[in-house]
């Protein structure tokens, strides 16, 4: 008889009851809105910002609707102007080229490897190519690359980097944080991200003339100095001027949620890893299945797990996905020649101009995806490696 695993891949955890009680608060207080505060009063949104800052340990950070509109309002601050040339990679969400394209800007794709990490060789070629000055860099599925090496090139050539870390919410490199390293980082809360909000997003950065740029774009009007982890005030003299209002606040009742869940945000993220390795433990037995290094120098969320079957044709890809279904196993394979719910290629991006990716292509032909929420105990893990092994198994034998 053939075992099977019954619960949800879609159910998160619970909201804390801190949270839920802070949520309360806010809704009878009437005052949801960041800057509809009573006199003397810092508000959830400012609060919560001074709080992620300091968790991230940058000096700014900004509280927005969602993780796109960081991206957005990155690449404005940035000063990217329509038809720019602008990197990213290959691999990503589309939320990701599609941020490049509403600022009107042009997304040049850059190649992977085969650990789901970008090509340094082809971003060399690609930045010489194109002569993008800016580089929006997708930490996909929590997959940092060589950091060091990619901030060596990028400064060389002159390229301002822009890290997506709705993926890597706590993941470091040599100790340094994700999102530490380029001019600007955007961070998510949606749902499946690490702070659950439904959605909304961060944006950290050092540089306090970037700071006050997006936040006159986020719609802050001229009550910027309400916020908590801003720049001074003359940080906007000009920014206040020059930057449109995008309306991309963060409201207070999805800071009163998130405030409590970032206070236990590193024990989280202890729990995502034994779930991630307990499930990657039963993957690595199976010779047909390649599982995805993790470099030493990376400290990785393990949120979601990644696997490849080089060997495997698309008709047996397909297989796979209806035989762990009927285990009750639910993958998303980036090899479909249709989207599928969050999954895509760059291929189904038909706003970004087409572009010949053969290695990328090759990678995601074969590559399979699954989240791992922590509603899932380490035994519930380790029981859907097994069922994945024997799905491949069935398929390949």
């Amino acid at each position: 008889m053939t075992r099977r695993f019954t619960r949800s891949f879609t159910q998160q955890e619970p909201i804390p009851a801190d949270a839920i009680d802070a949520a309360v608060a806010v809704l009878q207080s009437g005052r949801l809105h960041r800057y509809n505060l009573a006199t003397g009063e810092t508000g959830e949104v400012a609060s919560l910002e001074a709080e992620y800052r300091d968790w991230q340990g940058s000096a700014y950070c900004l509280a927005l609707t969602s993780g796109g509109q960081a991206l957005q309002i990155a690449l404005r601050a940035c000063g990217v102007a329509p038809g720019e040339a602008v990197l990213t990679n290959a691999f990503t969400l589309a939320p990701v080229p599609g941020a490049i394209q509403a600022v009107g800007a042009q997304s040049v794709l850059v190649e992977i490897d085969e650990n789901l990490r970008l090509d340094l060789y082809d971003l060399e070629r690609k930045i010489t190519q194109s002569g993008a000055r800016t580089m929006l860099l997708s930490h996909m599925r929590g997959h940092l690359c060589d950091m060091e090496r990619l901030m060596s090139i990028c400064d060389t050539a002159g390229v301002a980097v822009i890290e997506d870390c709705a993926h890597t919410m706590g993941a470091s490199w040599n100790g340094k944080r994700s999102g530490n390293f380029g001019k600007v980082a955007c961070f998510s809360t949606q749902t499946y991200k690490h702070l659950n909000s439904g959605e909304g997003g961060f944006l950290t950065t050092d540089d306090p003339d970037l700071a006050a740029r997006a936040t006159i774009l986020s719609g802050s009007y001229m009550l910027y100095e309400r916020h908590g982890a801003g720049p001074a005030r003359e940080a906007f003299d000009g920014p206040r001027y020059e930057m449109p209002n995008c309306s991309a606040r963060m409201d207070a009742l999805r800071a009163a949620i998130l405030r409590p869940q970032l206070a236990t945000l590193d024990a989280n993220i202890e729990r995502w890893n034994k779930r991630y390795h307990a499930a990657e433990r039963a993957l690595k037995p199976h010779n047909r299945i390649a599982t995805i290094a993790v470099p030493a120098e990376e400290v990785h969320v393990g949120s979601s797990i990644q696997f490849r079957l080089p060997d495997f044709t698309a008709e047996q890809c397909r297989a796979v996905i209806a035989a762990a279904a009927g285990r009750g196993v639910e993958l998303k394979w980036f090899g479909a020649s249709e989207p599928v719910g969050f999954t895509s290629s760059h291929h189904s991006w038909r706003y970004v101009k087409q572009q010949e990716l053969p290695e990328t292509d090759r990678i995601m032909a074969t590559l399979f995806d699954m989240r791992l929420p922590l509603s899932f105990s380490e035994a519930d893990c380790t029981l859907i490696g097994e069922l994945i092994g024997e799905a491949v198994s069935e398929v390949g034998q």
